[in-house]
């Protein structure tokens, strides 16, 4: 079963493409809660402050929490998802903000992969998500580039083929891009060793 967790960034005009709510645990963190309801959608669960949102819910579970805190709102419903056993977690509303709020969101997806469960962050427009060695497929989605970081900080025997520019067995390193704009041909494949890369699937037109 998925969790879905709405925050309160920039608020999408319809679900991304490839996600279906129906039948997905959601939870509300303070005003993705406003997010959640402009799609149409009830959460089972609303957390956090709610300082942002003004309010605390009613028409669904409610947790509050002192605004003075460690946790962001999104780290409080993560920790939620992850005890309860979640192990596939997508976010949305998490991008088009303060750079800070978006950074740390890309944070709680180390903190769920680090706990054993598998996260992405989604919008209309973009996709992330944070790997563990390994070997991975990426679907061609036209219109969309295909981009890798190092997200510790190296990544060794990085391999890609199946796109446009294609490497074997490279390191990449946190303090320098190299990854950027891909182009997918017909289904990426890619490859590491090491480390934890940080995959972004980007709509150019």
């Amino acid at each position: 079963m998925e969790c879905i967790i709405f925050v309160g960034g920039n608020s999408e005009p319809k679900l991304p493409d490839g996600i279906d709510a129906e039948g997905a645990y959601i939870i509300a963190a303070d005003s993705g809660y406003i997010n959640c309801l402009e799609l149409g959608l009830k959460p089972d669960l609303a957390i956090g402050d709610f300082d942002s949102l003004g309010f605390e819910p009613h028409i669904c579970e409610t947790k509050v929490f002192p605004k003075e805190k460690d946790d962001t709102d999104l780290m409080l419903a993560v920790r939620y998802a992850l005890e309860k056993g979640f192990k596939d977690i997508t976010i949305l509303g998490a991008l088009g903000g303060r750079f800070d709020h978006t950074f740390a969101n890309v944070q709680a997806l180390a903190f769920i992969l680090e706990n054993g469960a598998i996260g992405k962050i989604v919008s209309c427009n973009e996709r992330i998500s944070l790997l563990k060695p390994g070997k991975y497929t990426f679907e061609k989605r036209e219109g969309y580039s295909l981009s890798f970081f190092a997200y510790s900080e190296e990544v060794k025997d990085f391999s890609v083929c199946g796109t446009k520019y294609f490497v074997e067995n490279k390191a990449l390193r946190n303090s320098f891009p190299i990854g950027i704009s891909n182009e997918i041909l017909n289904e990426a494949k890619v490859s590491f060793k090491k480390g934890i890369l940080l995959a972004v699937e980007s709509k150019i037109n």
